[in-house]
């Protein structure tokens, strides 16, 4: 007859597991509590969030975007839209041939991953801590370039303008220009649909 098999030691009776379940919630209960009272109490992020992105400027003010699109470009999830267009002496929004006339994000769509970042090369692009960016509306959630765009600092003019005289476009980007000539004064913007008024016309 063949022997039956002994009992190993693992199986324990079934009135002891129930107790070492329990055991895990009474240790959890004796913890601190990680609730976070938001929105009443503001979340601190971590210095190098990625959150909302900022179009940056050069200390007097001009534009770092070239309208390169490369931002656009490396972004895996389509959510960059760039058009570039031609810079002229008498309406400079960058030190370079071209700027960004048109920038937009759509945050329905980034995943906040900052590729763009590592792309842009001129450094016109960085990321903030700001992370609230809910809306009722998918509109709104496209961001144009006037409200990704930095805020004037003292010492900045607005673009567009010229540029520092007697330097060029590297000079920029070397951080040679750390202010505004003196007597800077903003140009009139024609590109934005501003149409000029001709001479005779109506005459």
């Amino acid at each position: 007859m063949a022997e039956e098999p002994k009992e190993t030691g693992q199986s324990k009776p079934g009135f002891q597991n129930p107790v070492a379940g329990f055991g895990v919630t009474f240790k959890a209960m004796f913890k601190k509590r990680l609730t976070e009272q938001y929105p009443e109490q503001q979340k601190t992020t971590a210095p190098r969030f990625h959150g909302r992105h900022q179009l940056n400027r050069h200390p007097d003010g001009l534009e770092k975007c070239v309208g390169c699109e490369l931002c656009a470009w490396a972004c895996p999830a389509d959510a960059i839209y760039v058009e570039g267009a031609d810079n002229t002496d008498e309406e400079r929004y960058s030190p370079g041939e071209r700027y960004g006339a048109v920038y937009q994000i759509n945050y329905a769509r980034c995943i906040l991953c900052g590729l763009c970042i590592e792309a842009c090369p001129t450094r016109a692009l960085t990321m903030t801590n700001e992370f609230e960016l809910a809306d009722s509306s998918r509109a709104n959630l496209i961001y144009t370039k006037e409200q990704l765009l930095a805020g004037l600092e003292e010492g900045m003019v607005d673009s567009p303008h010229s540029i520092f005289p007697g330097t060029d476009e590297q000079d920029y980007y070397r951080g040679l220009v750390t202010e505004a000539a003196p007597g800077t004064v903003r140009q009139v913007a024609v590109s934005k649909g501003e149409k000029p008024e001709e001479e005779g016309v109506g005459a």
